[in-house]
């Protein structure tokens, strides 16, 4: 009987660790034209984004997998919008064409790459697009489940930075921003430096907490630092063959991602922010708070992109 329940126990283990079979995914995003709170305190501005949110839904697939993109240009909408995916290797001039108000584009291509890629209109301006909040992530998981350590917690952070005035083309090209910010909204995640605000991540002590970190820009470069920690592994562009240990900070470029591990042995808070203070101080930072009763569901299933 233990015989039995031993070797089970190894096909099944055997089973787990196969590398992922390829499958055909299809994705649907429409570009929508909305108003949307850039700050706590529900300063709204006009933002132009996938799915009515900034960032836009988070994309997810597997490494070899065939995948369809299909984006609608709602019918509502006043402007031209398009898809650039970081993730595929299309033609730029028929696939990452922009399409009118009320029109859909369908394309296709194979996910090469393990990595957390961004995402974003590509329409003229391009810049002006990304200010308003066309962008988001697409996690490309690895197809071999071993590739990365397994991660108790996932989180998606994308910075970006907010123009007071859009429309203003001359402040987006000089980077006169008002705010430098995570996930669309200035100190989102930061009740430390804002009152207002009403959430943070969670974790447990001794719990992987793996975040997948896309600058959007347009403009700045983020220097990303865990306050009181210390990143147990870096991956550039989220790839498994990029590992860098030990890092107290990684610069990552604007249309660039990473993925960051973070293990804090104690209870206590991180604070995870753009170490350049300008951008930290204005609104990119996002308290990690580490406590035996956080929250199960925080960091898994659909709170990996907390709203």
């Amino acid at each position: 009987m233990r015989r039995s329940i031993l070797l089970a126990a190894s096909a099944l283990a055997a089973l787990i660790s196969q590398p992922a079979l390829a499958k055909e995914v299809t994705l649907h995003l429409t570009a929508k034209e909305v108003s949307l709170p850039v700050d706590n305190k529900g300063t709204m501005q006009a933002s132009w984004t996938f799915e009515g949110q900034v960032p836009g839904p988070l994309l997810r697939v597997t490494e070899g997998d065939t995948v369809t993109m299909v984006l609608t240009n709602d019918p509502g909408n006043k402007n031209s919008h398009s898809i650039d995916l970081h993730a595929a290797r299309v033609d730029v001039i028929k696939d990452f064409e922009a399409i009118k108000p009320g029109e859909t584009k369908t394309f296709q291509f194979v996910a090469n790459h393990p990595g957390a890629f961004y995402y974003h209109c590509g329409s003229d301006p391009m810049y002006q697009h990304i200010a308003r909040g066309m962008f988001g992530v697409i996690l490309v998981d690895p197809k071999n489940p071993k590739a990365l350590p397994k991660a108790d917690r996932e989180y998606v952070l994308v910075q970006s930075e907010v123009y007071a005035n859009p429309d203003d083309l001359h402040s987006i090209m000089k980077a006169d921003w008002s705010n430098v910010v995570f996930n669309g909204v200035a100190f989102k995640y930061d009740p430390v430096h804002d009152p207002a605000a009403t959430k943070m991540l969670v974790a447990k002590p001794g719990e992987r907490v793996r975040v997948y970190f896309v600058n959007a820009g347009p403009n700045e470069f983020s220097s990303f630092h865990p306050i009181a920690g210390i990143w147990d592994a870096v991956y550039p562009s989220g790839n498994p063959q990029n590992k860098k240990v030990g890092m107290q900070s990684m610069v990552v470029g604007p249309g660039d991602g990473a993925t960051f591990d973070l293990i804090s042995p104690v209870e206590g808070a991180n604070v995870i922010v753009d170490h350049s203070m300008a951008h930290a101080h204005t609104g990119a930072m996002a308290v990690v708070m580490f406590s035996n009763d956080a929250d199960p569901n925080m960091g898994r299933g659909d709170l990996i992109l907390v709203p």
